[in-house]
């Protein structure tokens, strides 16, 4: 790839690397524990003892921010990888195979794909009780169909490739054009939306927590944070819902600008 290419990829890894930075380095500076509460302090302003301030039962929100994108990375990655196995293995399977393995691995996608991804994930969430990990859950199988056509539609163009033909006609085996003529193809593809799928999953899981149907309080999670602190929005403690916020704003942001970037860079086209 040319040079300018790579150039245009480090602010985005630059924002990613920072945010990774902060949540998972920040805890060891700032140490305190983001369920201790302490009545004396209840909805402080920030200042120098509690940087982002306190909510209403004295917590420090610097300290429950900086759980909460840990949180968040955390279920970004199970979320990520949780679609990206099964969904790309149905992708490669339908491609590879076709006929009548094809119409029904891509009509059982089709069925995911028809209902709205955040009204799936609800769904399952219901279904299986709310809480966090069952959200992780159901917003994973909502992006099945993102992996799973895209992976599809990779392979069918790939192995149409002259040069796969010429392995095929000279007697290589399925797995070594596999390995060394899709997947490396493919694999560019994937991963640009792999980093849109973790953008997706960070705010979804963010919404289902503001809703009750992900994360729980107390647990230090920054859509339950939004939804602790709405109540006081509007009598002037405006930290309780900004700096939550903010690092949602600030993660989707980060992750999407990287995949566009490795779009442009590496030529892959993710949807999510």
């Amino acid at each position: 790839m040319e040079q300018g290419g790579y150039r245009s990829l480090r602010i985005p890894a630059v924002l990613c690397l920072a945010l990774a930075a902060v949540v998972l380095g920040g805890g060891l500076f700032w140490p305190l524990d983001p369920l201790a509460m302490d009545f004396t302090t209840t909805l402080a302003a920030p200042s120098l003892a509690h940087p982002m301030g306190t909510d209403a039962t004295g917590r420090d929100v610097l300290a429950r921010f900086l759980a909460g994108g840990r949180l968040s990375l955390l279920v970004g990655t199970v979320v990520m990888f949780g679609g990206l196995v099964p969904g790309a293995l149905l992708g490669l399977l339908a491609a590879r195979t076709g006929g009548a393995l094809d119409l029904i691995l891509m009509r059982i996608i089709d069925g995911i794909a028809a209902f709205p991804p955040i009204l799936l994930a609800m769904a399952v969430a219901i279904g299986l009780g709310g809480g966090l990990w069952t959200a992780v859950l159901g917003v994973a199988i909502s992006t099945l169909p993102f992996y799973a056509r895209l992976m599809r539609s990779e392979v069918l163009r790939v192995q149409s490739y002259p040069f796969v033909e010429a392995a095929e006609s000279m007697g290589a085996s399925p797995g070594f054009i596999l390995v060394w003529h899709i997947a490396p193809h493919a694999g560019s593809t994937m991963l640009v939306q792999s980093a849109s799928v973790f953008g997706y999953a960070i705010i979804t899981l963010a919404g289902l927590g503001f809703v009750g149907l992900g994360a729980q309080i107390p647990t230090p999670e920054w859509g339950v944070m939004i939804t602790g602190g709405m109540q006081y929005a509007l009598t002037g403690q405006w930290w309780l819902t900004i700096f939550p916020g903010f690092g949602i704003l600030f993660a989707v942001v980060a992750t999407n600008l990287l995949a566009d970037r490795l779009s442009d860079v590496l030529g892959g086209r993710g949807d999510a």
